[in-house]
């Protein structure tokens, strides 16, 4: 027996991290056969026509202060962010009524936007501006637009199941040249993380996935056994659900394994056009990560230190992640 078979054997099971073996990247088995085109296609239809009351993630929570304004653009649309008096999150157009100037670089005094060209202030509204929507859920920034989103609005968004307890949550944010469906197609496709991705991912196998076009809410779900790659032929093996419970956002929740109740959000909010006219969609993810080992406690009073590696983490998959959705978006736009 090879040393590497004895230390696999005799790694205690109750670990966290495992040791694993797997064939060379280009010997692993393919998957191509699993991952329908049409599978792929129902289940991003259906998951667009679920309703979002016209809500849009814009930005991570933590992003938006009390000190200065917050800069975004969605649908089209110029927006301006920062906090009240009281810390509650206020959202605006992006221009100042009287000529337009950009409220993002306003300052913020007494808990309203002061222009920098005439000294305008605006607060929750005046002639010709006014506040639209908002809602801060603890870690993602969100706003209704009813004229982008065309739907029967709501109160409050969809917020995902998350863990209770103690967390620590990351948010990164990427742009891509695409419409929010290639984003959720993306995601859709979990075939793809080994071969993709296999500095993160090894011993990916779908266990079951949804079949047909129409397909029951509580079975329209892919199931996937997966091991989180940390270092060579260590990982963290899971076993990981991806629902879709908006037309824009995917969620993977770990179901099984270490870090059980964790969950990954994926939302695909479309900016509007770049200077081409080609749609512009912002991918921005939280990462929300729980634990019940004892330990778990002491370590998220690091968050602040964990956050940036946690980020890097999910850029890293979006870039490659984002060439997949784009190629998508450009092979959709080329056909006659």
């Amino acid at each position: 027996m090879d040393l590497k078979r004895q230390v696999i054997e005799r790694w205690p099971a109750r670990w966290p991290v495992q040791p694993f073996r797997e064939p060379a990247w280009a010997r692993q088995e393919p998957t191509y056969a699993a991952c329908s085109p049409a599978l792929i296609e129902a289940a991003v239809k259906r998951a667009g026509a679920r309703p979002s009351g016209n809500w849009y993630v814009f930005a991570a929570a933590r992003d938006i202060r009390a000190d200065r304004p917050f800069g975004a653009r969605v649908g089209g649309r110029e927006l301006v962010a920062w906090r009240g008096p009281d810390g509650g999150l206020l959202v605006g157009p992006g221009a100042c009524p009287h000529l337009g100037a950009p409220l993002d670089q306003a300052r913020v005094h007494c808990g309203e936007l002061v222009c920098r060209w005439h000294g305008l202030r605006v607060g929750a509204g005046r002639p010709g501006w006014t506040a639209l929507p908002s809602f801060d859920d603890g870690v993602l920034a969100w706003v209704r637009l009813d004229g982008a989103g065309g739907e029967q609005p709501t109160e409050r968004p969809l917020v995902p199941a998350r863990p209770a307890g103690t967390t620590v949550d990351a948010v990164a944010t990427l742009t891509g040249v695409c419409e929010p469906e290639d984003v959720v197609a993306n995601r859709l496709d979990p075939w793809h993380g080994a071969w993709f991705h296999p500095y993160s991912f090894a011993r990916l196998r779908v266990l079951s996935a949804p079949q047909g076009v129409d397909v029951a809410e509580a079975d329209d779900r892919f199931v996937v056994e997966v091991t989180f790659r940390l270092a060579g032929k260590l990982g963290v093996p899971v076993l990981a659900e991806f629902t879709c419970p908006g037309p824009r956002t995917v969620l993977m929740t770990i179901v099984d394994g270490e870090g059980t109740g964790s969950v990954v959000e994926t939302h695909a909010t479309p900016l509007g056009p770049d200077r081409d006219g080609r749609p512009r969609t912002a991918v921005i993810e939280a990462t929300i990560a729980a634990s019940g080992r004892p330990g778990f406690a002491a370590a998220a009073r690091l968050a602040p230190a964990l956050r940036p590696l946690m980020r890097r983490a999910a850029a890293r998959l979006w870039r490659d992640d984002l060439a997949y959705a784009e190629r998508r978006y450009a092979l959709r736009e080329d056909r006659p």
